[in-house]
């Protein structure tokens, strides 16, 4: 179980400050790459930044309303916040856009003239704050951890993420199902649970993963008639491990990708200069915008900053030292992180195309709402602990 030692320098201030210095620069990336693909290299109006720009501040008001909340309240919230996330998948089901589906292949948009939602961006943070308590609780109940004790805390963890699996899933959308098992591998990791119980479970998901390459390459006919893969996933596998070969769709998508990003070089083209057309630019791929137009060293000062997001994220969590907000920065931090090196590694040809935006950058409200939501989250941390009565040393606070 974790100590509930502080990391780091306790702060008088409510506000965690340098989190939303880090934010704020996001924010000014996000909308120059934004700009700088849709208007200057696409020859596109400015409406796409502005509606950037537009949800950056609609966030903004999130992070201010989710830091009103303390813990206690996120306790006692956290059951609710979870069935209305499964409604919200169930809904989406059956109300998804048509027209949008039709395009994208991905039954997860709501559409009502210019603005779209994705309700099951917003579901990540419901279900963090959901799996914290659950481990919380678990861990309250068995202060003797065993094999067994462990074993069962993943048996729960696993029906939790079982629900929202499958109706994500039915959706068609496996970036947001990956985004998910990390929030949940994230907060599991940092639960306490041995080794003994966690190296197996890494293993066995290790050796599926290789045999589902394994597959794809050599048994594909096994995978799509099993309904494992389908066939437009198969292509992305296809095409990350020979972007070069067929130089149709995913992998021309891929192949362009590469080319961008090499074609930096040290410093970059400059703001708003391309010469290699990217399809799905100013989202999944907004990193080849800022490697073209910054080059190698731009892209290392963005990657820069993600890790001292990432840094200050579990700091803030150690100098709160409350087991439940332990557990919801692990869910957030990890959520983060998964998306980063996805969306980078794809980028770059180091992992398959999948559907992950850049975090706090690329173009999508539905995703940067999310992430907001993440950080209004951990700012609440502070913000109310220097507020609360509450015991912070206790292990469990609100269980009687």
């Amino acid at each position: 179980m974790l100590n509930n030692s502080s990391f780091g320098r306790n702060s008088d201030s409510r506000i965690n400050y340098g989190i939303i210095l880090t934010v704020i620069l996001f924010a000014i990336i996000g909308i120059l790459s934004v700009y700088s693909t849709t208007t200057l290299i696409e020859g596109k109006d400015i409406r796409a930044t502005l509606f950037h720009a537009l949800w950056y501040g609609i966030g903004a008001i999130a992070i201010i309303f989710t830091m009103q909340f303390d813990s206690e309240q996120y306790w006692k919230m956290a059951n609710y916040l979870y069935i209305l996330g499964i409604f919200s998948l169930i809904f989406i089901l059956i109300f998804y856009d048509r027209e949008t589906a039709a395009l994208t292949g991905a039954r997860s948009w709501f559409v009502i003239g210019s603005f779209s939602f994705q309700p099951s961006e917003v579901f990540k943070p419901m279900y963090t704050i959901f799996l914290s308590r659950l481990v919380v609780e678990h861990n309250a109940k068995y202060i003797n951890r065993t094999s067994k004790s462990d074993w069962l805390l993943l048996s729960k963890a696993g029906l939790v993420y079982l629900l929202p699996f499958v109706l994500i899933q039915l959706q068609n959308d496996l970036g947001t199902n990956l985004a998910i098992l990390s929030i949940t591998a994230g907060i599991i990791f940092m639960s306490g649970i041995g080794w003994k119980v966690l190296g197996p479970i890494i293993g066995l998901g290790a050796a599926g993963a290789g045999l589902i390459f394994y597959l794809a390459g050599f048994q594909r006919d096994f995978l799509l008639k099993t309904g494992i893969l389908q066939s437009y996933q198969i292509d992305r596998i296809d095409a990350w491990l020979n972007p070069f070969g067929d130089m149709q769709d995913n992998a021309y998508q891929l192949a362009q990708s590469l080319k961008a990003v090499g074609s930096g070089m040290l410093t970059g083209k400059g703001f708003g200069v391309s010469e290699v057309v990217v399809p799905v630019r100013e989202s999944d791929f907004i990193f080849t915008t800022i490697a073209e137009n910054t080059g190698f060293i731009g892209g290392s000062l963005v990657l820069l900053l993600y890790f001292v997001l990432i840094y200050q994220l579990v700091q803030n969590a150690f100098e709160t030292r409350n087991e439940f907000y332990t557990y919801i920065t692990a869910g957030v931090t990890s959520m983060i992180l998964f998306h980063v090196v996805q969306n980078i590694g794809m980028t770059i040809g180091v992992l398959p195309i999948t559907g992950v935006p850049l975090p706090f950058i690329s173009q999508g409200g539905s995703a940067l709402l999310s992430n907001m939501l993440g950080i209004g989250l951990i700012l609440s941390m502070r913000y109310q602990t220097h507020n609360t009565s509450l015991n912070s040393s206790r292990i469990n606070p609100y269980i009687k």
